[in-house]
């Protein structure tokens, strides 16, 4: 039988205990997981840079060892082809999430019927943490190290020592 790949995609910009949540129960369904970091999303200045988010999913998920990381940029089905993938694995933590999937999903299906989307929930823990909120408890303040990787913390300490926090969190925090 043909191993089962399949392609998590995602800014992950952090990457959060709830993304490695995905990550882990999902690499117990499949035979290789690629972590796939998008480049070029329309979400904004990223706070960190694409090298430096694969750095820490390397990092965080090193002892899976079907594990990948990888960066792509363009539709996610041609992606998906070119790694050989079966499936695309997304994350759904709430009703608001389930509605752009859905439609994301049919998008995909549409462009390759070949490739399925398998939705999962995250740990009830890591229902509410988004790398949005993240960054903003973490610009005022607020305890974060139960909700991300502890390479994550260091890296938004190394920032904040750098005093570059502020200047890339502010513009997108509205109210956390």
């Amino acid at each position: 039988m043909e191993p089962i790949r399949a392609i998590y995609p995602g800014t992950f910009d952090p990457p959060t205990n709830g993304h490695l949540d995905l990550i882990m129960r999902g690499a117990k369904i499949v035979d290789e997981l690629v972590v796939a970091i998008l480049r070029n999303a329309d979400k904004g200045e990223p706070l960190f840079s694409v090298a430096e988010r694969a750095e820490m999913l390397r990092a965080a998920t090193s002892h899976l060892g079907n594990v990948r990381v990888a960066t792509f940029d363009g539709l996610l089905v041609e992606f998906a082809r070119r790694e050989g993938a079966k499936a695309v694995l997304r994350g759904i933590r709430a009703i608001s999430d389930y509605e752009y999937e859905f439609q994301m999903a049919m998008m995909n299906r549409k462009l390759d019927p070949e490739i399925e989307t398998l939705f999962m929930m995250p740990a009830e823990k890591y229902t509410y943490v988004s790398s949005r909120l993240i960054k903003g408890v973490f610009r005022l303040g607020g305890d974060i190290t139960q909700l991300v990787p502890p390479v994550v913390v260091e890296r938004l300490n190394a920032l904040k020592e750098k005093n570059e926090l502020k200047e890339k969190i502010e513009p997108e925090m509205k109210m956390v």
